[in-house]
């Protein structure tokens, strides 16, 4: 799958699996803009980062911990972005 492609999918999973699509549509996420916390626009909390772990669990057999080490993997587009290609 090319980066782009991936980048595309992951926002459209965001949006889809955490419920967002009444607040933001996937189009209009940047690839390096925060997620999580206040000062983002998508708003993502952590039952959020809970889901999007389980996601990528299925979907691309990545286990992401509850560790601080392991949620910075999820703050931007881009980081799991990397995440994925660092671990397929």
């Amino acid at each position: 799958m090319e980066l782009e492609e991936l980048k595309q999918n992951l926002k459209k999973m965001i949006v889809e699996e955490c419920e967002k699509e009444d607040d933001i549509a996937w189009e209009d996420i940047l690839d390096d803009e925060l997620l999580f916390g206040s000062e983002s626009r998508i708003a993502l909390d952590s039952l959020d980062a809970l889901q999007l772990s389980l996601v990528l669990k299925k979907q691309f057999a990545i286990k992401v911990e509850g560790s601080k080490e392991s949620r910075k993997h999820l703050t931007t587009i881009n980081s799991i972005a990397q995440l994925i290609a660092e671990n397929s």
